[in-house]
């Protein structure tokens, strides 16, 4: 008996997922905006080299309702953000291991990294995407 079917309408994409927790010496508008107005522009410079397909950050709301939620689920402190690197096979992903210009720029950004995220703190893997109710498919109209 299968369960849950996937439906998937394109090859599945590997994800880098990182969950980011921001330095304890920044407050959460100077974490946003160095994520979001000086590294962002770092990634997009070095898309090309890094193979990377889509790039998102997901911005934390610290609020009133994150903090409902928090305390309705029981669950520990929320990251400030997550940032998802998406490419297309994990052969791309592995061949930047191998690739001078690649390590020197994931050398670039790991650095601009430890200026504003306590990396000690931030989990990272590697994941394949798998859509259980895929964006705009069967919306009611």
């Amino acid at each position: 008996m299968k369960v849950v079917e996937f439906r998937e309408k394109a090859k599945p994409m590997i994800k880098v997922t990182f969950c980011l927790r921001r330095k304890s010496t920044l407050s959460v508008e100077a974490f946003q905006d160095h994520w979001l107005n000086i590294h962002a522009p770092l990634v997009r410079k070095h898309q090309t080299v890094l193979r990377i397909v889509q790039y998102i950050q997901l911005h934390t709301d610290h609020g009133e309702l994150t903090r409902r939620l928090t305390r309705f689920r029981a669950s520990p402190e929320p990251y400030d953000g997550v940032a998802e690197l998406w490419y297309t096979s994990k052969s791309d992903l592995a061949a930047l291991g191998d690739d001078p210009e690649a390590r020197a720029a994931s050398r670039e950004l790991r650095d601009d990294e430890e200026r504003f995220v306590d990396l000690g703190r931030s989990p990272i893997w590697v994941s394949e995407q798998k859509s259980i109710i895929p964006e705009f498919a069967d919306q009611p109209t």
